[in-house]
């Protein structure tokens, strides 16, 4: 079987340490099951700007198309605040996603029961949950033109941004939601701000027809952005699958995160269109920032990371078993006690990163 080529971006704060715990999981496939990977290691963010000049360099964009897939820590920090925009450690995020046509990006937001006391909700609120939410990446605000800040005739300025979809961008995401949904409990929810905005209109009605024409086994329903995030805090489990534009995915998946008890604990997926070969370009990384306040410090939770590159075995490795087994090795990890800050509760033992990555190789251990 030829190697898996993986293209590791550490990225900046807590990323490296994280990313640290990942490579421990990385090398304990290769011994333990005998899975051969090629793994490489790249700038992005911060860190590349420190050494490129900017966010995103031309080497690390080659090595993300030659990959078969992406795992990445995060990017940003306080040092970087007075560049400009275009050399912001975020505009290399924005950078690779649009560049590898990541248009997907699925965030799972699970309970899992050793933590159900964590989140800020009440317990039976959150018991439980499992949902997925389907953000698009590549469009809507983050990405429309025109945009900008200009000033005005009386000296005045104006900042805009332009929300813009077209059929084919909507129709894309929406064929990935409905296939999300048709394989756990059929149910799809599309958020969006039609009672406002044209251009959710818009998405709105090539929802309905999407679904009439491809997927009439699958139940769609609508809920406005706003009602969404109260439904989100106040009765979560009414949710399977959500789909939504850019930003609403930005701000709905952060909010469902904690519903979860920490960011700490949520990875993603960013996927592309499949070839000929049904393969995708892919981005994984944990859905907490870079965390500068306690960058070094090996206080992190790598946990969303681990379960990130779980989530790379199974949507581009194709390696199922071995994505059940890390995740049964973190569930296992919080049962037996073990919590890094974020997570702590009453009772239990306080970990470092390091100590919460060993936690999950010794679980790993007693699987095989």
């Amino acid at each position: 079987m030829a190697a898996k080529k993986l293209l590791i971006l550490p990225g900046d704060g807590i990323g490296v340490e994280v990313m640290a715990q990942v490579r421990r999981i990385i090398d304990w496939m290769s011994k333990k099951r005998k899975i051969e990977f090629d793994v490489s290691e790249g700038l992005l963010g911060g860190a590349a700007y420190d050494v490129h000049g900017t966010p995103f360099p031309a080497e690390t964009l080659a090595a993300a198309m030659a990959a078969d897939a992406v795992l990445l820590g995060a990017v940003g920090g306080p040092k970087w605040d007075d560049l400009p925009f275009d050399k912001k450690p975020e505009r290399g995020l924005l950078g690779i996603r649009k560049e590898m046509g990541l248009f997907a990006n699925l965030r799972p937001a699970t309970v899992l029961d050793a933590l159900a006391d964590a989140s800020t909700l009440k317990p039976d609120v959150v018991a439980g949950l499992d949902i997925m939410i389907l953000r698009e990446l590549t469009g809507g605000l983050y990405f429309g033109e025109p945009r900008g800040i200009e000033t005005l005739a009386d000296g005045s300025r104006r900042g805009f941004n332009t929300l813009v979809y077209t059929t084919a961008e909507i129709v894309r995401i929406g064929r990935v939601a409905f296939e999300l949904a048709r394989k756990r409990n059929k149910k799809l929810c599309s958020v969006d701000k039609a009672n406002v905005l044209e251009c959710t209109v818009l998405w709105r009605e090539e929802m309905i027809k999407l679904q009439k024409d491809e997927f009439p086994d699958v139940e769609l329903t609508h809920m406005y952005v706003d009602n969404a995030a109260m439904q989100l805090v106040r009765n979560p489990k009414q949710f399977d699958v959500m789909v939504t534009e850019n930003m609403f995915g930005d701000i709905l998946s952060d909010c469902a995160a904690m519903l979860t008890g920490s960011l700490g604990m949520l990875p993603s997926a960013s996927l592309g269109a499949a070839d000929a070969d049904g393969k995708r370009k892919a981005l994984y990384e944990p859905v907490h920032g870079s965390a500068p306040d306690i960058a070094g410090k090996d206080m992190a939770n790598p946990l969303a990371t681990i379960m990130s590159f779980a989530m790379c075995l199974r949507y581009s490795f194709d390696m199922a078993a071995e994505a059940d087994m890390i995740e049964t090795a973190v569930k296992n990890v919080l049962k037996g006690g073990l919590r890094t800050a974020d997570i702590m509760q009453v009772g239990k033992a306080k970990v470092s990163t390091t100590v919460m990555g060993e936690a999950v190789v010794r679980e790993l251990d007693k699987m095989v």
